[in-house]
């Protein structure tokens, strides 16, 4: 990473017929102490923004200056490879899906090369990049395989954080991919990010069982016995701090987690209603474990409000603000090192 006054972030708009690239508009309408850089098509914002009837200019970024404050109603453009066909709000077109990808790799290899200091992404369409004929299964997947690393999903909203053992599995394959190498690696990224991009020095995380009650003392499965306890055992001879594993059911009760920065939860569906009944329309995305740093938004491409100036920027601004922060940290903690 490039050390620079603020933090460079760039942003790609995602599905270009839902709702990303009214929020891009949207969002360079206030001050942030960073410079943005949407890596698109500029023609697509510039005629979301006529549409939403919001001012925008947009200039090409200087990449050989210093990253300068975001000016409302600008933002920079780092172009990528132009839309294949013209774009309708709300109405997909697989003809664009290739257009999506582009964006991601030019933004993702900016990060990697140090132009940029963080990613931000708004939402994609899966199933129109598939049915274009790409393999494609989610963002975190394409960064993994991209960055070649073994990223770790992780939301946050206010006074919680989330992580995931296992993302998208069916419940049935969720025990079968449980195993102690695994979840030591998990815990381990967890713990590392949670000092290197939130500045907690001394991170103390929660860790749900995957049985009810934790198992029982074996009576209602084993994984716990043999699989969660040694893995977090042997992480704690190494000095981290870390709780359970606990009932998933009584985890989350304020009591508990009282002096917690994060929770781990087992499986998707264990953890994220919790945090999402709590925040949804402010949660970030976080993808731990990158040589970037990446947030995205909590939320899907909301084609049927494209367009009309009534989607919700709350989420893409809390992850644009985290995203600040955590380049923020990680700049600070280089900087400590020299």
């Amino acid at each position: 990473m490039h050390h620079r006054p603020i933090p460079r972030i760039a942003l790609t708009p995602g599905e270009p017929a839902g709702i990303g690239p009214d929020l891009c508009v949207m969002i360079a309408q206030r001050p942030w102490a960073a410079e943005l850089v949407a890596v698109c098509d500029p023609a697509l914002l510039r005629a979301r923004a006529e549409a939403l009837r919001l001012p925008l200019r947009l200039s090409p970024v200087e990449r050989a200056r210093p990253a300068t404050t975001h000016e409302p109603g600008a933002l920079r453009i780092e172009p990528a490879a132009p839309l294949r066909v013209p774009v309708i709000a709300g109405r997909l077109d697989a003809r664009n899906a290739g257009y999506v990808l582009d964006t991601l790799a030019a933004a993702c290899d900016g990060c990697l090369a140090g132009r940029f200091d963080a990613l931000v992404t708004a939402p994609v369409h899966k199933g129109v990049i598939n049915d274009a004929g790409l393999r494609f299964t989610g963002h975190t997947e394409f960064l993994a395989d991209r960055c070649r690393a073994d990223p770790v999903m992780m939301l946050t909203a206010p006074g919680l954080r989330v992580a995931l053992a296992t993302t998208h599995l069916p419940l049935r394959a969720v025990a079968d991919a449980l195993t102690r190498g695994m979840l030591s690696r998990v815990i381990a990224t967890l713990h590392r990010e949670l000092r290197a991009r939130f500045g907690l020095p001394h991170p103390r995380i929660l860790v749900c069982g995957l049985n009810p009650h934790a198992g029982e003392g074996g009576h209602l499965g084993r994984e716990e016995i043999e699989v969660i306890t040694p893995a977090l055992d042997g992480l704690r001879a190494r000095g981290m701090d870390l709780l359970g594993p606990l009932p998933a059911d009584t985890a989350f009760l304020p009591q508990r987690l009282r002096g917690i920065d994060a929770v781990l939860a087992m499986y998707h569906d264990q953890g994220l209603p919790v945090l999402k009944h709590l925040g949804f329309g402010t949660a970030v995305n976080v993808t731990l474990g990158l040589p970037i740093i990446r947030t995205s938004v909590d939320h899907g491409t909301a084609l049927d409000l494209a367009g009309s100036g009534r989607a919700d920027v709350g989420s893409l601004e809390a992850a644009l603000q985290l995203a600040i922060d955590m380049a923020q940290n990680s700049g600070l903690r280089q900087s400590s090192a020299l």
